[in-house]
């Protein structure tokens, strides 16, 4: 591949009449993509599964990445076109029809040179913009949701919800800050984070204690375990050495001040009235099942009202939304909308859909509701482009008969 963009940056580079700085750029080339190549190779040599990806690791995938992407539509265009002059070459030849000014079926024009550079620069800038920008460009999401049966003291009650920290990603601790500053500025009632705190080990979040212990609202915060808050994902030299790890998470939730939720619920009361939060562990298709829906339940009156946070959201494809029990709305987060996509014009895609029924945003069936957070952090690439990280902002409204 690198050859051929190679060859198509020789024939854009034909006219040039310096001829010194023509084999500049030729030789630049050649030596940008083996030194990404390089520290790509040797990312992967200083990576072990003992620690599981740094920042570092996740820079030195995302460079790789973007050459990749970039190189693959240079590519696409010039076999394109060289598909295209195959053809009428072939078609000339069968007429008989005679080349024009000396060209051969193998030349490449320049046009097309130049076209796959325009094109190819498309991927390049949106990939080092996600880098540099876009992971930490916070974005607030509001919805109000109408219920027949919430109490009425809860009428206007606002939640804020953070979800995917993976606090072993973050590499710009300021910008960080911001996001969690803009978080406190909604003023909610509530806040809950719904999982994924780190990326595999607890003192991944011991720089961000500070930070993301400033997050108070007047009727508490609350939080649950994701998937990667486990310490599943990296090799332990002891099954002792990986549960106090978690236990140590544990503690690290009480040191924010957010109340982890395991497998339990809690009445939130307000004017003599109550709504139940409930929390349950990791259950997820395809990941960790160990969330217990009943265990959560327990001693909760069928007819309250009931908000759960659960961080996988094919749980509540799977399970809440069937369950005997009405729970009006579930929280949730884990798919990061695979970081990558668009929502804009109507338009909505994500290479995550293909995994997840719903991967970021609303759902409703039956008056049970879904809210799946895009995510506040990143993990593997380090980046984000269309899918922005998300601040949450649900308001509980009484729908008026």
């Amino acid at each position: 591949m690198d050859w051929y963009v190679y060859h198509g940056l020789r024939t854009l580079l034909a006219g040039w009449s310096n001829n010194r700085n023509k084999q500049l750029v030729l030789w630049a080339y050649w030596v940008i993509n083996v030194g990404v190549l390089m520290v790509f190779v040797a990312g992967l040599g200083s990576f072990t599964t003992a620690r599981g990806m740094t920042p570092f690791h996740e820079w030195v995938l995302s460079i790789f990445l973007t050459f990749l992407a970039t190189k693959i539509v240079f590519v696409l265009v010039l076999f394109l076109g060289d598909v295209y002059r195959l053809f009428i070459g072939l078609l000339n030849t069968i007429k008989h029809t005679p080349l024009q000014n000396g060209q051969s079926i193998s030349s490449r024009r320049r046009f097309i040179s130049e076209v796959a550079v325009l094109l190819a620069a498309i991927p390049f800038t949106s990939f080092f913009y996600a880098m540099l920008r876009g992971k930490y460009d916070y974005r607030v999401h509001r919805h109000t949701l109408f219920f027949d049966d919430l109490p009425e003291a809860f009428d206007g009650f606002t939640i804020t919800q953070l979800s995917d920290i993976h606090s072993g990603s973050f590499d710009n601790t300021a910008a960080v800050r911001k996001g969690v500053d803009l978080a406190q500025a909604q003023k909610s009632d509530l806040f809950v984070f719904t999982g994924d705190l780190v990326n595999n080990v607890a003192w991944e979040i011991e720089p961000y204690l500070n930070h993301f212990s400033s997050l108070k609202a007047p009727y508490g915060q609350f939080s649950i375990l994701g998937n990667h808050d486990y310490g599943d994902y990296i090799q332990w030299n002891s099954q002792q050495e990986k549960e106090a790890n978690l236990q140590k998470l544990k503690e690290h939730h009480k040191t924010l001040g957010y109340r982890l939720l395991l497998d339990e619920n809690i009445e939130l009361n307000k004017g003599g009235e109550k709504i139940v939060l409930i929390g349950v562990q990791n259950w997820g298709r395809g990941f960790i099942q160990i969330g217990d829906l009943d265990k959560a339940l327990s001693n909760v009156d069928p007819h309250s009202f009931k908000v759960l946070l659960s961080h996988d959201p094919t749980h509540w494809e799977e399970k809440v939304r069937y369950h005997p029990t009405q729970i009006h709305l579930t929280l949730s987060g884990h798919t990061h909308g695979a970081q990558f996509g668009v929502e804009a014009a109507g338009l909505r895609w994500s290479p995550v859909q293909y995994r997840y029924l719903d991967w970021a945003g609303l759902a409703n069936e039956n008056n049970r509701y879904l809210y799946v957070n895009r995510g506040f952090g990143f993990l593997a690439f380090s980046g984000r482009l269309g899918i922005w990280p998300e601040i949450t902002v649900i308001t509980l409204k009484r729908k008026i008969a």
